[in-house]
Protein backbone atom coordinates (compact mmCIF):
# COMPACT_ATOMS: atom_id res chain seq x y z
CA UNK A 1 0.00 0.00 0.00
CA UNK A 2 1.34 3.32 -0.48
CA UNK A 3 1.23 6.02 1.64
CA UNK A 4 0.34 8.75 -1.28
CA UNK A 5 -2.82 11.06 -0.20
CA UNK A 6 -5.64 9.89 -1.47
CA UNK A 7 -7.05 12.88 -4.72
CA UNK A 8 -10.47 13.79 -5.43
CA UNK A 9 -11.81 13.98 -8.51
CA UNK A 10 -11.22 18.19 -8.44
CA UNK A 11 -7.79 17.90 -7.38
CA UNK A 12 -6.60 19.37 -10.67
CA UNK A 13 -9.14 21.77 -10.66
CA UNK A 14 -7.75 22.93 -7.19
CA UNK A 15 -4.04 23.32 -8.03
CA UNK A 16 -5.25 25.34 -11.14
CA UNK A 17 -7.22 27.82 -8.98
CA UNK A 18 -4.13 28.23 -6.71
CA UNK A 19 -4.87 26.68 -3.71
CA UNK A 20 -2.86 25.83 -1.03
CA UNK A 21 -3.17 21.99 -0.45
CA UNK A 22 -2.96 19.93 2.67
CA UNK A 23 -2.78 15.92 3.69
CA UNK A 24 -6.15 15.83 5.67
CA UNK A 25 -7.49 12.33 6.72
CA UNK A 26 -5.02 10.80 3.72
CA UNK A 27 -7.05 13.21 1.62
CA UNK A 28 -4.69 16.09 -0.33
CA UNK A 29 -7.60 18.77 0.36
CA UNK A 30 -7.29 22.35 -0.41
CA UNK A 31 -6.67 24.52 2.57
CA UNK A 32 -7.87 27.80 1.15
CA UNK A 33 -6.91 29.55 -2.13
CA UNK A 34 -6.52 32.73 -1.42
CA UNK A 35 -7.29 34.40 2.44
CA UNK A 36 -9.26 31.91 4.44
CA UNK A 37 -10.79 35.29 6.29
CA UNK A 38 -11.76 36.84 2.93
CA UNK A 39 -13.12 32.69 2.19
CA UNK A 40 -15.57 32.57 5.58
CA UNK A 41 -16.72 36.06 5.21
CA UNK A 42 -17.57 35.15 1.73
CA UNK A 43 -20.10 32.76 3.26
CA UNK A 44 -21.65 34.37 6.23
CA UNK A 45 -22.39 36.62 3.34
CA UNK A 46 -22.34 35.57 0.12
CA UNK A 47 -21.63 32.12 -0.78
CA UNK A 48 -18.97 29.79 -1.10
CA UNK A 49 -18.30 26.21 -2.86
CA UNK A 50 -16.32 23.44 -1.34
CA UNK A 51 -14.73 20.22 -2.59
CA UNK A 52 -15.97 17.57 0.17
CA UNK A 53 -15.29 14.29 -1.60
CA UNK A 54 -12.74 13.14 1.19
CA UNK A 55 -16.06 12.20 3.17
CA UNK A 56 -17.48 8.61 3.46
CA UNK A 57 -20.43 7.10 1.87
CA UNK A 58 -21.72 3.75 3.42
CA UNK A 59 -25.03 2.35 1.51
CA UNK A 60 -27.17 -0.13 3.39
CA UNK A 61 -30.22 -1.89 1.59
CA UNK A 62 -32.08 -4.63 2.17
CA UNK A 63 -35.82 -5.81 4.05
CA UNK A 64 -33.87 -4.83 7.53
CA UNK A 65 -31.70 -2.11 6.10
CA UNK A 66 -33.68 0.02 8.73
CA UNK A 67 -33.21 -2.64 11.16
CA UNK A 68 -29.57 -2.96 11.38
CA UNK A 69 -28.97 0.72 11.24
CA UNK A 70 -31.06 0.96 14.28
CA UNK A 71 -28.82 -1.69 15.84
CA UNK A 72 -25.51 -0.10 14.92
CA UNK A 73 -26.19 3.57 15.90
CA UNK A 74 -27.84 5.19 18.53
CA UNK A 75 -30.60 7.43 17.11
CA UNK A 76 -33.81 6.19 15.83
CA UNK A 77 -33.66 5.19 11.96
CA UNK A 78 -36.96 3.81 12.00
CA UNK A 79 -38.48 7.74 12.36
CA UNK A 80 -36.78 8.96 9.76
CA UNK A 81 -38.76 10.07 6.79
CA UNK A 82 -38.07 9.25 2.92
CA UNK A 83 -36.08 12.03 1.63
CA UNK A 84 -35.09 13.58 5.01
CA UNK A 85 -31.79 13.33 6.90
CA UNK A 86 -30.78 12.57 10.51
CA UNK A 87 -27.48 13.59 12.46
CA UNK A 88 -26.77 10.78 15.00
CA UNK A 89 -23.74 8.97 16.00
CA UNK A 90 -22.11 4.91 16.20
CA UNK A 91 -20.69 4.15 19.21
CA UNK A 92 -18.21 1.78 21.18
CA UNK A 93 -19.82 -1.02 23.60
CA UNK A 94 -18.33 0.99 26.33
CA UNK A 95 -20.21 4.58 24.90
CA UNK A 96 -17.55 6.13 23.36
CA UNK A 97 -18.25 7.78 20.73
CA UNK A 98 -16.65 6.08 17.24
CA UNK A 99 -18.20 9.18 15.08
CA UNK A 100 -20.51 11.43 14.49
CA UNK A 101 -22.86 10.94 11.02
CA UNK A 102 -25.68 11.71 9.16
CA UNK A 103 -28.07 9.57 7.66
CA UNK A 104 -30.03 9.93 4.65
CA UNK A 105 -33.52 7.64 3.58
CA UNK A 106 -32.76 7.33 -0.17
CA UNK A 107 -35.72 4.79 -0.53
CA UNK A 108 -37.81 2.67 1.06
CA UNK A 109 -35.55 0.23 2.45
CA UNK A 110 -31.76 2.38 1.29
CA UNK A 111 -29.95 4.21 3.32
CA UNK A 112 -26.97 6.62 3.11
CA UNK A 113 -24.70 7.06 6.23
CA UNK A 114 -22.15 9.77 5.57
CA UNK A 115 -18.70 9.25 7.88
CA UNK A 116 -16.02 11.71 8.66
CA UNK A 117 -12.91 11.13 6.13
CA UNK A 118 -10.60 10.24 8.76
CA UNK A 119 -12.95 7.97 10.69
CA UNK A 120 -14.77 6.24 7.16
CA UNK A 121 -12.86 2.81 7.11
CA UNK A 122 -13.81 2.35 10.63
CA UNK A 123 -17.53 3.22 10.54
CA UNK A 124 -17.55 1.12 7.31
CA UNK A 125 -16.13 -1.77 9.16
CA UNK A 126 -18.33 -1.75 12.43
CA UNK A 127 -21.57 -0.99 10.22
CA UNK A 128 -20.47 -4.19 8.34
CA UNK A 129 -19.62 -6.16 11.32
CA UNK A 130 -23.22 -5.06 12.85
CA UNK A 131 -25.52 -5.69 10.16
CA UNK A 132 -24.02 -9.01 10.27
CA UNK A 133 -27.22 -10.61 11.80
CA UNK A 134 -29.46 -9.20 9.63
CA UNK A 135 -30.62 -9.05 6.07
CA UNK A 136 -29.16 -5.98 4.73
CA UNK A 137 -26.13 -5.27 2.47
CA UNK A 138 -23.68 -2.71 3.45
CA UNK A 139 -21.73 -1.10 0.50
CA UNK A 140 -19.34 0.86 0.55
CA UNK A 141 -19.57 4.27 -1.81
CA UNK A 142 -16.62 6.10 -1.02
CA UNK A 143 -15.53 6.38 -4.41
CA UNK A 144 -19.26 6.30 -6.21
CA UNK A 145 -19.41 9.90 -4.67
CA UNK A 146 -18.04 13.28 -5.33
CA UNK A 147 -19.07 15.76 -2.73
CA UNK A 148 -19.82 19.62 -3.00
CA UNK A 149 -21.30 21.61 -0.92
CA UNK A 150 -22.61 25.49 -1.76
CA UNK A 151 -22.74 27.31 1.26
CA UNK A 152 -24.12 30.86 2.42
CA UNK A 153 -27.18 32.98 2.31
CA UNK A 154 -27.08 33.20 -1.74
CA UNK A 155 -26.68 29.27 -2.23
CA UNK A 156 -30.65 28.69 -2.86
CA UNK A 157 -30.27 31.38 -5.88
CA UNK A 158 -27.64 30.06 -7.17
CA UNK A 159 -28.54 26.89 -7.02
CA UNK A 160 -31.83 27.23 -8.55
CA UNK A 161 -30.28 29.10 -11.62
CA UNK A 162 -28.77 25.37 -12.72
CA UNK A 163 -31.24 23.25 -11.31
CA UNK A 164 -35.42 22.45 -11.66
CA UNK A 165 -35.42 20.40 -8.67
CA UNK A 166 -37.73 21.98 -6.00
CA UNK A 167 -35.10 23.69 -3.57
CA UNK A 168 -38.19 25.75 -1.90
CA UNK A 169 -39.86 22.44 -0.46
CA UNK A 170 -36.57 21.16 0.45
CA UNK A 171 -37.02 21.42 4.12
CA UNK A 172 -32.98 21.59 6.34
CA UNK A 173 -31.70 18.11 6.98
CA UNK A 174 -33.68 16.87 3.28
CA UNK A 175 -32.11 15.10 0.11
CA UNK A 176 -33.85 14.85 -3.24
CA UNK A 177 -32.74 13.40 -6.30
CA UNK A 178 -32.37 16.00 -9.14
CA UNK A 179 -30.28 17.19 -12.74
CA UNK A 180 -28.11 19.76 -11.60
CA UNK A 181 -26.22 20.88 -14.32
CA UNK A 182 -26.93 18.52 -16.48
CA UNK A 183 -25.58 15.82 -14.01
CA UNK A 184 -27.94 13.59 -11.70
CA UNK A 185 -27.25 14.69 -7.97
CA UNK A 186 -28.86 13.94 -4.68
CA UNK A 187 -29.38 17.36 -3.37
CA UNK A 188 -29.27 18.06 0.49
CA UNK A 189 -30.25 20.47 2.46
CA UNK A 190 -27.24 20.02 4.84
CA UNK A 191 -23.95 21.72 5.68
CA UNK A 192 -21.35 22.33 8.39
CA UNK A 193 -21.20 26.45 8.19
CA UNK A 194 -24.35 27.84 10.21
CA UNK A 195 -25.67 28.93 6.74
CA UNK A 196 -28.23 28.21 4.40
CA UNK A 197 -26.53 25.44 1.70
CA UNK A 198 -27.07 22.52 0.14
CA UNK A 199 -24.52 19.43 -0.66
CA UNK A 200 -24.30 17.77 -4.20
CA UNK A 201 -23.49 14.10 -4.16
CA UNK A 202 -22.75 13.08 -7.64
CA UNK A 203 -20.65 10.71 -9.81
CA UNK A 204 -16.73 11.71 -9.59
CA UNK A 205 -16.58 11.59 -13.25
CA UNK A 206 -19.46 14.70 -13.42
CA UNK A 207 -17.65 16.74 -10.28
CA UNK A 208 -15.39 19.03 -12.52
CA UNK A 209 -18.49 19.92 -14.83
CA UNK A 210 -20.29 20.70 -11.60
CA UNK A 211 -17.75 22.73 -9.75
CA UNK A 212 -17.59 25.14 -13.08
CA UNK A 213 -21.05 25.05 -13.59
CA UNK A 214 -21.58 26.33 -9.96
CA UNK A 215 -18.81 28.80 -10.29
CA UNK A 216 -20.35 30.50 -13.46
CA UNK A 217 -23.76 30.48 -11.72
CA UNK A 218 -22.53 31.90 -8.78
CA UNK A 219 -19.91 35.08 -10.30
CA UNK A 220 -22.11 37.97 -9.88
CA UNK A 221 -23.71 37.04 -6.44
CA UNK A 222 -20.03 36.60 -5.21
CA UNK A 223 -18.97 33.19 -5.06
CA UNK A 224 -15.90 31.86 -4.10
CA UNK A 225 -13.93 28.35 -3.59
CA UNK A 226 -13.83 27.79 0.03
CA UNK A 227 -10.78 25.38 1.52
CA UNK A 228 -10.70 23.37 5.00
CA UNK A 229 -9.74 26.70 6.77
CA UNK A 230 -12.69 28.49 6.59
CA UNK A 231 -14.59 25.51 6.70
CA UNK A 232 -13.07 25.23 10.40
CA UNK A 233 -13.83 28.48 11.56
CA UNK A 234 -17.54 28.35 9.87
CA UNK A 235 -18.27 25.54 11.99
CA UNK A 236 -16.37 26.60 15.08
CA UNK A 237 -18.88 30.14 14.90
CA UNK A 238 -21.91 28.23 14.52
CA UNK A 239 -20.90 26.12 17.39
CA UNK A 240 -20.57 22.32 15.42
CA UNK A 241 -18.46 19.61 16.91
CA UNK A 242 -15.41 18.28 15.18
CA UNK A 243 -14.57 14.34 15.68
CA UNK A 244 -11.31 14.41 17.16
CA UNK A 245 -11.99 17.70 19.05
CA UNK A 246 -15.03 17.80 20.99
CA UNK A 247 -15.94 14.13 20.06
CA UNK A 248 -13.82 11.95 20.68
CA UNK A 249 -13.88 7.77 21.27
CA UNK A 250 -12.93 8.70 25.82
CA UNK A 251 -16.15 10.51 25.79
CA UNK A 252 -19.83 9.28 25.29
CA UNK A 253 -22.46 11.21 23.57
CA UNK A 254 -23.85 12.45 27.16
CA UNK A 255 -19.93 13.92 27.93
CA UNK A 256 -20.27 15.73 24.92
CA UNK A 257 -23.94 17.78 25.72
CA UNK A 258 -25.34 15.64 22.85
CA UNK A 259 -27.30 13.12 24.60
CA UNK A 260 -30.27 13.94 22.55
CA UNK A 261 -29.28 11.47 19.81
CA UNK A 262 -29.13 8.19 21.70
CA UNK A 263 -32.78 6.65 21.42
CA UNK A 264 -33.41 4.67 24.20
CA UNK A 265 -37.01 4.21 23.53
CA UNK A 266 -36.74 2.55 19.73
CA UNK A 267 -37.37 -0.98 19.35
CA UNK A 268 -34.84 -3.61 19.81
CA UNK A 269 -31.40 -3.23 21.84
CA UNK A 270 -28.22 -0.93 19.76
CA UNK A 271 -24.60 -1.52 20.44
CA UNK A 272 -23.86 0.67 23.32
CA UNK A 273 -27.08 0.62 24.95
CA UNK A 274 -26.52 -0.53 28.78
CA UNK A 275 -23.15 1.93 28.82
CA UNK A 276 -24.67 4.80 27.49
CA UNK A 277 -28.06 4.06 29.74
CA UNK A 278 -25.05 4.01 33.24
CA UNK A 279 -23.82 7.37 31.43
CA UNK A 280 -27.29 8.67 31.31
CA UNK A 281 -27.72 8.34 34.83
CA UNK A 282 -24.50 9.54 35.54
CA UNK A 283 -25.00 12.84 33.76
CA UNK A 284 -27.71 13.44 35.75
CA UNK A 285 -26.62 12.93 39.05
CA UNK A 286 -23.24 14.97 38.56
CA UNK A 287 -23.08 16.88 35.31
CA UNK A 288 -20.55 16.04 33.66
CA UNK A 289 -17.66 19.18 31.97
CA UNK A 290 -20.24 21.11 29.82
CA UNK A 291 -19.68 22.60 25.99
CA UNK A 292 -19.43 26.17 26.18
CA UNK A 293 -18.07 28.97 23.76
CA UNK A 294 -14.98 31.42 25.37
CA UNK A 295 -14.41 35.24 23.51
CA UNK A 296 -11.36 36.61 24.20
CA UNK A 297 -11.07 39.81 25.77
CA UNK A 298 -7.16 40.07 24.51
CA UNK A 299 -6.07 38.96 21.31
CA UNK A 300 -4.16 35.47 21.65
CA UNK A 301 -5.47 32.62 20.31
CA UNK A 302 -5.46 29.41 22.04
CA UNK A 303 -5.21 26.10 20.39
CA UNK A 304 -6.83 22.32 21.18
CA UNK A 305 -5.58 20.90 24.56
CA UNK A 306 -4.79 24.60 26.24
CA UNK A 307 -6.30 24.74 30.07
CA UNK A 308 -9.17 26.46 31.00
CA UNK A 309 -8.02 28.03 34.37
CA UNK A 310 -10.33 29.74 37.37
CA UNK A 311 -8.60 30.95 40.34
CA UNK A 312 -5.15 29.36 40.15
CA UNK A 313 -7.22 25.70 39.57
CA UNK A 314 -7.60 24.41 36.06
CA UNK A 315 -11.27 24.02 35.08
CA UNK A 316 -11.29 22.59 31.56
CA UNK A 317 -9.46 22.35 28.36
CA UNK A 318 -9.76 23.91 24.88
CA UNK A 319 -10.88 21.43 22.30
CA UNK A 320 -11.07 23.94 19.29
CA UNK A 321 -9.72 27.82 19.04
CA UNK A 322 -9.31 30.31 16.02
CA UNK A 323 -9.40 33.42 15.28
CA UNK A 324 -13.41 34.44 14.48
CA UNK A 325 -13.53 36.63 11.38
CA UNK A 326 -17.17 36.98 12.16
CA UNK A 327 -16.90 38.55 16.01
CA UNK A 328 -13.33 39.89 15.26
CA UNK A 329 -11.80 38.16 18.84
CA UNK A 330 -10.09 34.93 19.27
CA UNK A 331 -12.77 32.23 20.50
CA UNK A 332 -12.89 28.53 21.76
CA UNK A 333 -15.08 25.62 22.63
CA UNK A 334 -14.04 23.92 25.43
CA UNK A 335 -14.99 21.50 28.00
CA UNK A 336 -15.80 23.52 31.56
CA UNK A 337 -16.14 22.00 34.63
CA UNK A 338 -20.30 22.44 35.51
CA UNK A 339 -19.37 25.13 38.63
CA UNK A 340 -17.41 27.45 35.84
CA UNK A 341 -19.40 26.75 32.54
CA UNK A 342 -22.76 28.87 33.08
CA UNK A 343 -22.51 31.90 30.52
CA UNK A 344 -21.10 35.07 32.07
CA UNK A 345 -18.77 33.55 34.35
CA UNK A 346 -16.14 35.81 36.01
CA UNK A 347 -12.74 35.03 36.17
CA UNK A 348 -12.43 32.48 33.64
CA UNK A 349 -9.42 31.99 31.21
CA UNK A 350 -7.21 30.09 29.14
CA UNK A 351 -3.61 29.26 29.84
CA UNK A 352 -1.49 30.38 26.81
CA UNK A 353 2.15 29.46 26.95
CA UNK A 354 2.24 29.86 30.64
CA UNK A 355 -0.05 33.48 30.68
CA UNK A 356 -3.78 33.31 31.97
CA UNK A 357 -5.58 35.47 29.42
CA UNK A 358 -9.00 36.37 30.36
CA UNK A 359 -12.31 34.92 28.50
CA UNK A 360 -15.63 35.41 28.47
CA UNK A 361 -18.23 32.24 29.04
CA UNK A 362 -20.94 31.84 26.63
CA UNK A 363 -23.43 29.54 25.37
CA UNK A 364 -23.12 27.91 22.08
CA UNK A 365 -23.26 28.67 19.20
CA UNK A 366 -21.09 32.16 18.99
CA UNK A 367 -23.15 32.71 15.57
CA UNK A 368 -26.71 31.91 14.47
CA UNK A 369 -28.01 33.12 11.27
CA UNK A 370 -30.79 35.22 10.90
CA UNK A 371 -33.65 33.26 9.01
Amino acid sequence: MSNAPRLTSLDALHRALGATMTDFAGWDMPLRYGSERDEHNAVRTRAGLFDLSHMGEITVTGPEAMKALNYALVGNIATIGLGRARYTMICQEDGGIVDDLIVYRLGESEYMVVANAGNAQIVLDAITERAAGFDAEVRDDRDAYALIAVQGPESPGILKSVTDADLDGLKYYAGLPGTVAGVPALIARTGYTGEDGFELFVAPEHAEGLWRALTEAGQDAGLVPCGLSCRDTLRLEAGMPLYGHELTTALTPFDAGLGRVVKFEKDGDFVGREALAAAAEKAEATPPRKLVGLIAEGRRVPRAGFSVVAGGEVVGEVTSGAPSPTLGKPIAIAYVDAAHAAPGTEGVGIDIRGTHEAYEVVALPFYKRQK
